[in-house]
């Protein structure tokens, strides 16, 4: 009897694709969020990798530019119309305030300093919003798949206890293949979860590292003004 029951589950396909057919319906549709929740967090992970990418780029040239030696004044009316991102967009937004603070007489009104640094400060946080949209499904997908993955464990063996009662069978060829079945999803749910884990710290990390960046400029900027101002 029992080696029947050993050739009974060694025939069944316990591959992931033959457990997801042969699983219930339940099992199955909770295995399909698993996968569509992994492969949304892929793509928002490869999707931030490319943009962060260029936006280190972009950063590199800004700086490049902002030191050439060429004048503030010159260089914020070429690129005023449309800063090519956040770089630029911080450096315009200080200098709009800057300019704006200019009188008819060529003086300044009180307080410019202060308020360029407003300026740069919303043009940053504008930007750290930017960079870390997308981040908090990352967040969701590492917490919640494991129990989504959980949540079908528990319902397939629940599946498996009810068919053992029914047949009155508790032979390997009856229990291993709902049991697999049921442990694919636990499997699915960790396969979404470490990922999206992984890649949430390193992107929070990398969007930290830029928005650093950006304030840094802000500070640099800001003593440059300073300097001309006491001047």
């Amino acid at each position: 009897m029992l080696t029947k029951s050993l050739g009974t589950a060694a025939q069944a396909d316990f591959s992931l694709l033959g457990m997801f057919w042969q699983a219930g319906v339940v099992v199955q549709i909770t295995m399909l969020l698993l996968i569509a929740a992994s492969i949304w967090s892929w793509s928002i992970a490869i999707q931030k990798h490319l943009s962060f990418r260029a936006a280190r780029r972009r950063i590199a040239e800004f700086e490049a530019a902002f030191w050439s030696g060429e004048p503030l004044d010159e260089y914020y009316v070429r690129i005023a119309d449309n800063p090519r991102g956040d770089p630029e967009a911080v450096f315009c937004a200080g200098m709009a305030e800057w300019q704006r603070s200019l009188t008819d007489a060529g003086g300044l009104i009180p307080g410019v300093q202060q308020r360029i640094e407003r300026a740069m400060d919303v043009a940053i946080s504008r930007a750290a919003d930017r960079m870390t949209t997308g981040l908090g499904v990352l967040a969701s997908v590492g917490a919640t798949t494991p129990f989504v993955g959980l949540f079908g464990t528990v319902w397939g063996i629940m599946t498996v206890f009810g068919e053992i009662g029914v047949q009155q069978n508790t032979t390997l060829a009856v229990v291993a293949p709902g049991i697999s079945e049921a442990l694919a999803a636990t499997a699915l749910g960790l396969m979404a979860a470490i990922p999206a884990v992984i890649f949430y710290n390193a992107l929070s990390a990398e969007a930290e590292r830029l928005t650093g960046a950006h304030e840094a400029f802000a500070d640099e900027f800001s003593t440059l003004l300073s300097r001309q101002l006491d001047g």
